[in-house]
Formats: structure tokens, C-alpha cells, sequence
């Protein structure tokens, strides 16, 4: 049943996770008027700046995650590689938003996968392939080529392989080490895009998108808002996202991944039970910014408006590769009013490592694109020189 119990300012936020998104989760809930306790293994990590307090625990420290949970009035969450046990005893507590429920089902491609053919949404072909004989099964099922992935814990690329022939599944298998893989489909897509929604625990929902996502080494690399070339799967996409959220009874903010497909399937690759990547550039683009959203969402506030404030919008990802030569000169892209500067506060800039993003915003989105594009290059050439 919904619910129509409020959360309102000055109450305090718990967020499990410390990372970037839980950085910008704060600043959102900060400026409403909340109080906002992180808890994360790490001490230092990019939240810590910015909230109100911080506890630093495992995730499995049953004891200090039920101290966590009682000091706060809901709790949600920044990623979903959470140890299991932190939601359950974290509900105990508070409210937590999305439920250990939904985030099990997330954490796993094989469950998210059946969850979503079982609700009528189309996803990309799948099969389980652990053994040696189940993954021989879904070559057979599937077809060749395909791509091999852990069936649990991958982001980025990491825990998934391209294979293209039986010898290349067989040694891509191999490297797992007998942990739950999944073989998935090779889609010819034309695109790749993602759509937000957020819901709240009355009922209400408020979509996003879809924006255009290009990938450099199974990275984000840049994200576009509009695009007209996506308008034809506009509706699909918010039907779908906002079906998966109510199927699922996610409270909160929810990215849908989907591929689509050059013969016009619109199929979904992964959710992401939180805000994601490519709704950062809502910050500055929106009416309300994908954080601001899911503060309301978790609080059950009424939702804020999507609607965009610019034409168009883009945002470039700043990974660590930036740094390798030393901290950029950030007056290359702080002196052009189209650029907005968004850093994550960590110290340790490794290779591939998001350290922050570039939003661009003008009066259409190829604009915004190449401005963006542009800003981070020069700060590639002056490190060059």
C-alpha cells in the first residue's frame, strides 16, 4: 500500500557507501535542509567531505551498521555491491530505500535477467554458464559471438569478455574460476542509452531521458541529452523504466541500461538500482538533478520536475589517465562559461579511475557535446606541454 508518511528537512540521511554518488547524494539532501550520515569501509572516501557525519565499518560489522541504522531516519544507498546483511540489519532500524529485496535481485545478472523476462520487458538473449557444460549449452542456445560475464560484482567492463569463438569462450571461462557467469547475446545495437526514474513510497514516478551514451574501454565516457536520433524510443524506454521500478518496488532513483538494436529492439542490459553515471549532467541541465530526486524519492517528498533549463547538455567523465603527468591546469576549462566543473575529491588518481566529470551546456545537444569534448581535450594538451 502506499504510504504517505513524510520524511522532512532536518532529519538525517543514511547512505551506505562513501563514493562519488554518495558525495552528490549529500550536497542535494545538505542544501534541503537534511543531515546526512555515510557509512563505508573507507575513511577518506569522497562523501566524508561533505556530510554531516561519517561511521567507518564493514559492511558485515553487524554491530556498527545496526548503531548506523539507528541514528538515522531512512537509509539508501550509493552502489550495489553491498553485502546482504547490511540492508537486513540496516531495516531492522530505518527504512531502507531501495530494499535489500530489490538490491538482491540487482546484484546478481542471472536473477536481474529472469526478473525482467518475467515481467514482460525486453531484455538481451541470456544464459547461466558457470560449468563447462552449461556454458557449452548457452553457445549453443545463444550463438557465437557472445559476451561472458560474472553473474555478480562487475561494473565498468570488469568480470566480462567479448568471445567470439568456442577456444575463446573456453579460456575467457576458465578465468573466472568457477564463479556464477552468465553468457549473454551479442546485440548489433546502433546505441547505447539510459533512462532515470525515480519513485516514491506514495506512488509517484518522474523519468528521464533517454540519453545518448558512448563507451570508451567499457567505461562511460561521454553522455548527451537530447539526442533527436533517440526520440523514436523516447516513450518505450520511460514505459519500461517505469515498469521495472514498479515491478520491482524500487523506492528511490533507478538507471535503465538498454541497447538499441540496428533493426529497432529496444532491450535492456543492466539496472542500476541508484544514480548513475550518465545522469550526472541533470545537475546542471534540470529543474531538479537525479540527487535532489532521489533525497525526495527516499523521503517521500513530492518529486521534483525533470524538465531541462538548457537546450542540451553533454557530460565527459575525467579519469584518472588526467592526472599521470601531474594535476591539471583546471583554468583551461574554468574560464568558459559553458563548462561546469564537477571533481570528486579523491587523492589517489589511478588509470580508469572516475575523478570527476565536464558538463557542457548550450542551446542544442551536439553543441553541448563538442564543448564538453573540447574542454577536456585542452586539458590533455596542456599536460602535453
Amino acid at each position: 500500500m502506499p504510504t504517505t508518511d513524510r520524511i522532512l528537512p532536518g532529519a538525517t540521511l543514511g547512505v551506505l557507501g562513501s563514493g562519488q554518488l554518495g558525495r552528490m547524494f549529500a550536497m542535494a539532501a545538505t542544501r534541503l535542509g537534511y543531515r546526512v550520515h555515510v557509512y563505508a569501509p573507507e575513511h577518506d572516501a569522497p562523501a566524508a567531505d561533505v556530510c554531516w557525519r561519517q561511521t567507518t565499518g564493514a559492511f558485515e560489522d553487524v554491530a556498527a551498521v545496526a548503531e548506523f541504522a539507528a541514528s538515522v531516519d531512512v537509509v539508501t544507498l550509493e552502489f550495489e555491491n553491498i553485502a546482504a546483511i547490511a540492508t537486513e540489519t540496516a531495516a531492522k532500524h530505518a527504512p531502507v530505500r531501495p530494499s535489500g529485496e530489490a538490491l538482491y535481485i540487482v546484484q546478481d545478472r542471472l536473477r536481474e535477467k529472469s526478473f525482467l523476462q518475467q515481467a514482460g520487458v525486453p531484455v538481451t538473449p541470456f544464459a547461466e554458464a558457470t560449468t563447462p557444460e552449461q556454458l557449452a549449452a548457452a553457445i549453443e542456445q545463444l550463438g557465437l559471438p557472445a559476451v561472458l560475464k560474472t553473474a555478480a560484482w562487475g561494473y565498468d567492463g570488469k568480470g566480462q569478455s567479448l568471445v567470439r569463438t568456442a577456444e575463446e569462450a573456453t579460456a575467457a571461462h576458465a578465468e573466472l574460476l568457477g564463479q556464477p557467469a552468465i553468457l549473454e547475446g551479442f546485440i548489433d545495437f546502433q546505441c547505447e542509452l539510459s533512462m532515470l526514474v525515480a519513485r516514491n513510497p506514495a506512488g509517484e514516478t518522474a523519468t528521464f531521458g533517454p540519453v545518448a551514451n558512448d563507451h570508451a574501454n567499457h567505461i562511460l565516457d561521454v553522455s548527451t541529452f537530447p539526442d533527436p536520433a533517440l526520440a523514436p524510443a523516447a516513450a518505450d524506454a520511460a514505459e519500461i523504466a517505469t515498469t521495472i521500478a514498479c515491478q520491482l518496488d524500487a523506492i528511490g532513483l533507478l538507471c535503465v541500461e538498454f541497447f538499441w538494436a540496428k533493426d529497432g529492439r529496444l532491450m535492456v542490459n543492466e539496472i542500476a538500482p541508484r544514480p548513475h553515471n550518465s545522469g550526472h549532467l541533470t545537475i546542471d541541465a534540470c529543474r531538479t538533478s537525479q540527487f535532489e530526486q532521489q533525497v525526495r524519492a527516499v523521503c517521500n517528498l513530492p518529486l521534483g520536475s525533470f524538465d531541462p533549463i538548457v537546450g542540451g547538455a553533454a557530460m565527459a567523465n575525467l579519469l584518472g589517465d588526467l592526472w599521470q603527468t601531474g594535476t591539471p591546469d583546471w583554468t583551461a576549462v574554468l574560464a568558459d562559461p559553458a563548462l561546469r566543473l564537477h571533481l570528486y575529491g579523491k587523492t589517489d588518481a589511478r588509470v580508469g579511475r572516475k575523478m570527476g566529470h565536464l558538463t557542457a551546456i548550450a542551446e542544442d545537444a551536439a553543441t553541448a557535446r563538442a564543448a564538453a569534448l573540447a574542454g577536456r581535450e585542452r586539458l590533455k594538451q596542456l599536460k602535453k606541454s
